[in-house]
Order: structure tokens, then C-alpha cells, then sequence
């Protein structure tokens, strides 16, 4: 397993492939929640200064049956890896799908580009590299529009324009290559490991622009061998952290079209390992747009879903050619219930009737792991990041509730203590 960012996501499946009886070694900063789970075996240290050959070394030395990426960032470098060693190539296929189409996955353009080939409904998208195609594409489209800057992930990098004005505005930003001593700061106040790293993708930035579909969002996690989809956890989300980033809260359901187009996507695409696709439900209409693929595990791979189990355990199954028995009377989820992301739901928005009403993912059986979520992210807590806050306090934005359009009732806002940085 291999993480950069504090997500608790990778902790989750670890318990999960854990509990499969794998063994599971990682590869993650100081502090992360990896290292609060009992059973991991060697947490290998991502270094700062020499990421990718932290990450070579771990997995030489390791030498998995697979790999399991938590961040867009870190497919990358698995990328990279992959075309300069060789003894790896195998298993990272085994990890992540055919090499072929790796370039594929790196591009929002393009994965929306094959999606549209195969009949999957996507929203009109286009690379902006000048003002005059912004406003070419303003003329012909028209506004609101989504800008978007590739090699960002979590709903960083995406940017609202209500209007053409406003989108030419941003254009400047995002074209500009992010300087140095932003990656520094990313560097040592964020811990980011692999910050020097993405620095260099960013010094030619690729930006586009996608047509505005009002609705709201839903996210399918899905787990492929292949080219084939084993399985699937499909959610609509009702609540997240900001309008754009990542879901505190959502609601399972099942949803015809979003379930074909994981199936044509995987298939085309030869996919193995766990990938995630971001969909828009039209407002009025409920119909799917994909929006994008993020290549990696998010969060609703260990849920157990009724009559299939968890992602992980389908996982396991296609590495050891195992099936995994399912118990009925074996706790399990299904349509339409609710679930509140631990810790990020009741840090969020306390008052969401989900926290009442709903199914809180608490990882009770690692109390080290629940005390550790519980505090402020760990590089908050270093000094670096104290004092760059206290010169500098961190941009804070209200959770964002989408519960409010299934229901037609109004949410109580969050308290301005539940708000927190992205």
C-alpha cells in the first residue's frame, strides 16, 4: 500500500485485506494512519528528497503480489517506475491495467475522450492553452464553465467561472507554471513527500475547460481484473468539503447508466486494481455525466455491500484465485443507506442527521487508529506548520450540502467550529 496524503481511506483497507488474512506491508510519511493499523508488517519511509526511489527500493524489496496507490500522484510515479525497471512491469500491470493505456488515465481530456467513443455520457471538455480558444469555447459553449489543471486530485486545481470574464481571469493563474517556493512550502510545511517531484509536471501546466452541469455529485469505486469489473460501491453524495471536494457523507445507490459506463470504461481501458470514477446526476433528469477517473483507491473500498462483500475481499479473490464465501448474517449496507465518513463527517458538518440516522464508519476495532483521527492532521501538529499558520492562517470553507436537493428540506448550516482547511 502507498500513500502521500493523511487520508484515513488507506488505514480502512488495510483492516480489510487484513482481515482476508493478506499480508500487507506500506509505504507512507512519518505520522500517517497507515502506522496506527495493527498487522501491517514494514512501513517503509516515502522520503522527501528522493521519492520515486524511496518508493523503487520499498517495492524491490517487498516484491508484492501488488500494489495498492491511495493518490493520483503516486500512479505517477508507479508510472515512471514502471518504464525504468523493468523487473516490476508485471506486477504493476497486475496493480493497475495495461501500461498501453496509462497515458489515458494521466489526461482528464483524453479519458473523457474514449469515454465519449464508447457512448458514455460526458460533458463537452477541451485544453485551453490561450484566451482566444477560452473565448472561442465561451461563444460556443457558453458559461458557467469548470476549469480544471491536470495532475491535481481531491478538488484541487478546479475552479468555478460563472462567467466568460471570470473564467478569463483564472486562465492566467493556471497556465502559469506553480513556482518553486510553493512546492517548498508544500514540501516542509505540508510533509508532502513527493511536492519536489510534481513540481516538475507542473512547469508546463495543462489546463481545460468542461461544460457546467447542474446537479448534483455521485462517485463509483470500483475493483477490476483485466479489464473486468468484479465489483462496485456506488454512492450519491450529501454532503462534502466545499462543493468540490472530497464526500463526508453519502447514500448508496444503484444506478443503471453510471454501472455501464464502469463496465465500458474498465473493459476499454483493460483495467485491474481499484479505480474510482466522479459523475454529475443532472439536475431534473438524474442522468449520469462523468466527469472524471481517478486511478486509485478512494474511500468505499472496504465497505461490505450485500450479496458482494467488500472491494477488498473481491481483491483478494482475483490475486488468489479464492473465492470469498459470504455470510448472510454477516453485517452488510445496501441501497439506500447512508454513511458518514469517519473522522471527516462529524468534523465537517456535527449537525448532519446522518450522524443520528445514518451508518458512522468508525474503525472501533484499531483504537489507536480512532484516537490518532481524531487529532489534527500530523504535520499540523509540527512546528513548521504552527508558525506558517500563525503568520499565515489557512483559508477555511463551509461544508457543502447536497442532501438538500434529494429531500427539498433546508440543512442546518455547520457550525463555523466545523469548519476546518482543506
Amino acid at each position: 500500500m502507498a500513500a502521500t496524503t493523511w487520508w484515513p481511506s488507506s488505514a480502512r483497507m488495510a483492516m480489510s485485506l487484513l482481515d482476508r488474512g493478506c499480508e500487507v506491508e506500506a509505504i507512507c510519511p512519518p505520522g500517517h494512519p497507515l502506522r496506527y493499523v495493527r498487522g501491517i508488517g514494514r512501513c517503509y519511509l516515502y522520503r522527501r528528497f528522493d521519492s520515486v526511489g524511496s518508493l523503487r527500493k520499498a517495492l524491490l524489496q517487498s516484491a508484492p503480489d501488488a500494489i495498492i496507490p491511495f493518490d493520483d500522484g503516486v500512479v505517477w510515479q508507479l508510472h515512471e517506475i514502471f518504464r525504468k525497471e523493468p523487473s516490476l512491469r508485471t506486477m504493476l500491470e497486475r496493480s493497475l491495467g495495461r501500461s498501453e493505456y496509462f497515458e489515458v488515465t494521466q489526461s482528464r481530456e483524453r479519458l473523457l475522450e474514449v469515454a465519449g467513443q464508447l457512448g458514455v455520457r460526458v460533458p463537452q471538455t477541451r485544453r485551453i492553452t490561450s484566451q482566444e480558444q477560452l473565448r472561442n469555447w465561451s461563444e460556443t459553449v457558453g458559461s458557467p464553465a469548470i476549469l480544471k489543471l491536470d495532475g491535481t486530485w481531491g478538488g484541487n486545481g478546479v475552479h468555478f467561472a460563472a462567467t466568460a470574464n471570470q473564467a478569463g481571469s483564472l486562465l492566467p493563474f493556471l497556465l502559469k507554471p506553480v513556482p518553486r517556493m510553493r512546492a517548498w512550502k508544500r514540501l516542509i510545511v505540508d510533509r508532502d513527500p513527493i511536492a519536489l517531484w510534481s513540481w516538475k509536471g507542473w512547469l508546463t501546466p495543462t489546463v481545460t475547460v468542461q461544460e457546467f452541469i447542474p446537479g448534483r455529485p455521485a462517485n463509483t469505486m470500483m475493483v477490476c481484473w483485466q479489464g473486468k469489473v468484479l465489483g462496485m460501491v456506488t454512492v450519491e453524495v450529501l454532503w462534502s468539503q466545499g462543493p468540490r471536494g472530497s464526500a463526508t457523507v453519502v447514500r448508496l445507490i444503484e444506478h443503471e447508466e453510471i454501472a455501464q459506463a464502469a463496465h465500458l470504461i474498465a473493459g476499454r481501458l483493460e483495467l485491474s486494481g481499484f479505480h474510482g470514477l466522479d459523475f454529475i446526476l443532472e439536475e431534473g433528469s438524474g442522468k449520469a455525466y462523468l466527469l472524471e477517473l481517478n486511478p486509485r483507491c478512494t474511500q468505499l473500498g472496504h465497505l461490505p455491500i450485500t450479496d458482494q462483500g467488500d472491494l477488498a475481499g473481491l481483491f483478494y479473490s482475483a490475486l488468489t484465485g479464492t473465492a470469498v464465501a459470504i455470510d448472510p448474517t454477516d453485517f452488510s449496507l445496501s441501497p439506500p443507506d447512508t454513511i458518514a465518513f469517519f473522522p471527516q463527517a462529524s468534523m465537517w458538518n456535527p449537525r448532519s442527521r446522518a450522524l443520528r440516522d445514518g451508518y458512522h464508519d468508525v474503525p472501533w476495532q484499531e483504537p489507536l487508529l480512532v484516537r490518532e483521527l481524531l487529532k489534527p492532521l500530523w504535520p499540523n501538529r509540527c512546528w513548521q506548520a504552527r508558525l506558517y499558520h500563525w503568520v499565515r492562517p489557512p483559508a477555511r470553507e463551509k461544508a457543502t450540502a447536497f442532501e438538500e436537493q434529494l429531500s427539498g428540506e433546508p440543512m442546518p448550516s455547520p457550525s463555523k467550529e466545523a469548519t476546518q482547511a482543506k
